[in-house]
């Protein structure tokens, strides 16, 4: 019943993962984001990815301290501090536990690129760590709406170099 309630969690939040991922104003992708994280944590959690949850816990507090642009060197900082430390000590999966603390490290330090195009790429390889863990925790729909996240980006970075 788990495996069912968690997917099904999922699946809302990965509608709304992959339709961030046709805007083109950061803003906007931050917002969807923030509603799509706090689903996936308890689609997370629901499934036994203590680290997942944490990650997008996290992501969503990060997330809208950029949004009102107030993300700056010291957040970062913490943030991170607080996602190692965070996941160093509930981490029960071993390496594939890490790939969400990756994930929001990098993207972390990132995210703050006005170049959408390079934003795209980061949502791509953040995406990649998370098809790896949500296949391992069974959040099967999770990690098929990653690939179709993977998908969008690739197509709106193809649609950016057009113009």
């Amino acid at each position: 019943m788990t495996l069912i309630i968690g997917n099904t969690i999922a699946f809302i939040a990965s509608i709304l993962m992959v339709y961030s991922g046709i805007f083109k104003n950061k803003k906007k992708i931050l917002f969807v984001q923030n509603i799509q994280m706090i689903l996936l944590a308890i689609s997370n959690l629901v499934l036994g990815g203590i680290t997942g949850c944490i990650i997008n816990a996290i992501g969503v507090v990060r997330n809208t301290l950029c949004y009102y642009e107030k993300f700056n060197l010291i957040e970062k900082i913490i943030i991170i501090v607080l996602s190692v430390g965070l996941t160093l000590i509930f981490n029960n999966m071993g390496i594939v536990g890490i790939f969400p603390l990756i994930s929001i490290v990098v993207y972390t330090l990132f995210m703050t690129t006005k170049k959408l195009l390079y934003f795209k790429y980061l949502v791509i390889f953040t995406m990649v760590m998370w098809a790896i863990y949500d296949i391992t925790i069974k959040n099967y729909i999770a990690f098929i709406f990653d690939i179709f996240t993977i998908v969008t980006n690739i197509i709106a970075i193809i649609n950016i170099n057009r113009k």
